[in-house]
């Protein structure tokens, strides 16, 4: 995720990272107050990007399209079992995992089997 995001193709005119849907968020107020995007990678959610505004984009098949303009800074999440899911721009902070400490911010982060075996039973 972070070399995607890294690439020319993953960034904006402003050289901001987005990521593109086809769908507009009807809730778009919400997301722009304060909304993150979740990430589930191997089947967790593990980081979370602020959504700094919402851009529309028309591509070359004439179809509108939401770019998700996204504040470059990762923050990673203690891990959370989560299958990929188009909810992730409505998820509720109750059921949001919880910021690592900026302390723990640059650890490396705990195979998927460890992080998902100790999300499981309630560890992380």
């Amino acid at each position: 995720m972070m070399q995607w995001q890294a690439s020319a193709q993953a960034k904006g005119p402003d050289g901001l990272p987005r990521h593109v849907t086809r769908m507009w968020p009807k809730r778009a107020g919400e997301l722009l107050n304060g909304g993150s995007i979740y990430w589930v990678i191997q089947g967790l959610v593990q980081c979370r990007q602020r959504i700094l505004r919402l851009d529309e984009v028309t591509r070359a098949d004439g179809i509108r399209r939401c770019a998700i303009v996204l504040d470059p800074e990762v923050i990673r999440t203690t891990t959370a079992p989560k299958r990929p899911f188009q909810g992730w721009r409505y998820l509720p902070a109750g059921d949001a995992p919880a910021d690592l400490p900026k302390t723990r911010q640059s650890e490396e982060p705990l195979p998927a089997e460890l992080s998902a075996a100790l999300a499981d039973i309630g560890v992380i």
